[in-house]
């Protein structure tokens, strides 16, 4: 009896450790931000009010509170500047989310198919850039697509184009960067779906009549739908956040959210507008987790 309950604590405390991982590392950082986002603006250091002084007794903690406001979020609504943020950055998201799924599900595809030996090699190459720094790689691809970089040398010593592109500052650059940076997250989850796949499902729909593409559109594709959904939220959510990327490859027409926030929290030093938009742009990102959450439970309830 003794031993068990030595063994049981340690169980019990590994049931609780994310939710305690995540109150520390969430829902505290989180509570901080939404604190600010209910402030003022002040010149000070931080640069908002009001600040909650335990010691200063009950009367000022209500005081405290009192000054709490829903003016960020207001403006959040009427400014276009913030608006046209949320939702270039949600476009953005959803074109190279879209792209990287077209490019690495094929990859993926292939790389299950590949016999036991070489898979190891396969992975270790789609692996094989986490080992640079993110920021080294990005600058990397300012080099190649700058006037006189190497894909302009390219292009013009095959004949191509007859006069140097433009490439740097565009829309295309800034995509190119996100597919690049983010394929790897979509080909590790398909790649473990699609590899856990009983070969023998395929045999079975060729037998009963199936083409290779019937197969493909009836067995394979709808069970890997897990890692499409993997795949898919680990590219969406952080780049509608991105900040590096467009910044440097990019051009300053229109800011993702991310740039907006770098621009609110360091240059104009407006921590409550920062913070509000912030919290806005969490409780967007928590909508398809939620919608994952539900379709995948759903998929497990009893029928």
């Amino acid at each position: 009896m003794s031993a068990r309950r030595i063994f049981a604590r340690p169980a019990r405390f590994a049931a609780i450790a994310p939710y305690l991982w995540l109150v520390l590392f969430f829902l505290v950082p989180f509570g901080f931000v939404l604190k600010i986002s209910l402030s003022q603006t002040v010149i000070a250091q931080p640069p908002y009010q009001p600040l909650f002084d335990l010691t200063a007794g009950w009367a000022a903690i209500k005081a405290a509170f009192a000054a709490l406001a829903l003016d960020n979020f207001r403006l959040l609504i009427s400014d276009n500047l913030y608006v046209l943020s949320y939702l270039r950055s949600i476009v953005v998201a959803l074109i190279s989310t879209a792209i990287v799924l077209l490019i690495g599900y094929p990859i993926a595809y292939g790389m299950a198919r590949l016999p036991q030996r070489w898979q190891g090699v396969a992975m270790m190459l789609v692996i094989v850039p986490f080992w640079t720094s993110f920021l080294i790689r990005i600058y990397a691809w300012i080099n190649i697509l700058q006037h006189d970089g190497l894909l302009n040398t390219t292009l013009l010593a095959l004949h191509i184009v007859s006069a140097p592109v433009v490439w740097l500052s565009t829309d295309s650059a800034m995509y190119l960067g996100i597919v690049y940076s983010y394929l790897p997250f979509m080909i590790l989850p398909l790649y473990a779906t699609l590899a856990k796949m009983d070969p023998g499902l395929l045999e079975a729909a060729s037998d009963l009549g199936s083409s290779r593409a019937q197969a493909f559109w009836l067995v394979t594709f709808p069970l890997s739908l897990p890692g499409i959904g993997a795949g898919v939220l680990l590219c969406f959510i952080p780049i509608v956040g991105e900040f590096v990327i467009p910044d440097l490859l990019a051009g300053s027409d229109s800011m993702m959210i991310g740039q907006t926030l770098w621009l609110e929290f360091f240059t104009n030093k407006d921590w409550p507008m920062a913070s509000a938009a912030a919290v806005v742009l969490l409780i967007l990102l928590l909508a398809p987790l939620l919608i994952y959450d539900r379709l995948q439970r759903r998929q497990f309830e009893p029928r």
